[in-house]
């Protein structure tokens, strides 16, 4: 068994070796996609995939890190220590579930201490129709010139004109303009792309190549920088579905929230991963959460990510400023203490156990059409 602290790591390269090793090390068979470009430290970038249990298991658990590249540092933890945890690998090989572990989504941003991919773009908000009109976010619209100034820090004009918005609309309108997803902006926040990324096709190959003999399918992403600091909220992460829902709270709690009814910490948003799931395994019925972090207070995460993108738009920015925006970036999605982790490991390995007496007792009904 591994401990705790030491699950976790400070920089992708070393959390993508422990990731590898333990996998290894637990016997599991390994296969990496490279990205076409290079980490920060000149390291290869890959989303590494580990698996467990036969590949045709008709029960198929994924858990997944780094969706968004920064909160890997937290996700990779979870998935290390899992692969280190002999209780819980005999419980799935006692279950007959099989375990799909994905590292790292996102290997740019985990590596480059960045949220989006190499392209600039959520990647939760870029699995959309792209052959069809795109959603519009007027409000984030008329937002993206406050969020984005010609200066960092922000001027007073500037930050009076945004708190000015923000007391008339209200934080939660606020949240939900920016974090929504966004078409029309490439270089803003929450930018969804006008075209698959690297990270949404090769998602979509791992799904078809290892979820394709599923009947029964659940999916657990990790991520961090909404809620109480350390609270694990599960979100649940299908399509508006109401039996799809009822069997989410039944397997992880009555507490599962949702972005359907409002109940979640989160906005409604669009064009979200898991929606994959659907499109790529119809023959599986799914269910999944995203098991999203407390860090820091919403509005604090929100300005250290206008922070990362007006720098990414001024490379010309001094070093010192460069360094800080990151190191503050950092802060809002990782939680670097003791006291965090544990609280993530806990809640993570909890989780985990419940999806798979999930997969194995429920009454599923009749299959996908």
């Amino acid at each position: 068994m591994i401990g705790v602290a030491d699950a976790f790591s400070a920089r992708y390269a070393q959390a993508r070796v422990k990731f590898l090793e333990a996998a290894a090390t637990a016997g599991l068979a390994i296969e990496s996609h490279n990205h076409p470009l290079t980490g920060r430290d000149g390291e290869v970038l890959a989303m590494d995939v580990a698996r467990s249990g036969p590949p045709d298991a008709q029960r198929l658990l994924i858990v997944s890190s780094a969706c968004h590249g920064v909160e890997g540092y937290c996700g990779s933890g979870v998935q290390v220590y899992a692969l280190h945890d002999a209780e819980w690998l005999a419980k799935t090989r006692d279950a007959g579930v099989a375990v799909l572990y994905i590292h790292a989504l996102n290997p740019f941003g985990f590596s480059h201490v960045r949220r989006v991919t190499h392209e600039n773009v959520d990647l939760n908000r870029n699995f959309q129709d792209f052959g069809a009109p795109l959603p519009e976010n007027p409000t984030y619209d008329s937002l993206h010139h406050l969020l984005l100034p010609a200066t960092w820090p922000p001027d007073a004009a500037n930050e009076q004109a945004l708190t000015q918005w923000i007391v008339s609309h209200g934080m939660d309108a606020y949240q939900a303009a920016v974090t929504r997803g966004q078409h029309r902006h490439a270089d803003g926040l929450f930018f969804g792309g006008r075209e698959p990324t690297w990270s949404n096709r090769t998602v979509r190959a791992v799904l078809r190549q290892h979820a394709r003999t599923a009947r029964h399918l659940a999916w657990i992403d990790l991520h961090t920088g909404l809620g109480a600091s350390g609270v694990g909220e599960r979100i649940f992460a299908c399509r508006d579905d109401a039996a799809a829902l009822e069997r989410a709270r039944r397997w992880w709690g009555a507490g599962v929230t949702s972005i359907y009814d409002g109940s979640s910490t989160s906005a409604f948003l669009t064009g979200l991963m898991w929606m994959s799931a659907y499109q790529e395994c119809p023959q599986a019925q799914y269910t999944g959460i995203a098991m999203e972090y407390g860090t820091e207070p919403v509005a604090e995460v929100l300005q250290a990510l206008r922070a990362d993108h007006w720098l990414a738009n001024h490379p010309e920015a001094p070093p010192e400023l460069a360094e800080a925006i990151h190191q503050r970036l950092m802060a809002a999605f990782y939680t670097d203490t003791d006291a965090w982790k544990g609280q993530i490991i806990s809640q993570g390995r909890q989780a985990l156990f419940q999806a798979v007496d999930g997969l194995v007792s429920d009454d599923f009904g009749p299959y996908p059409a």
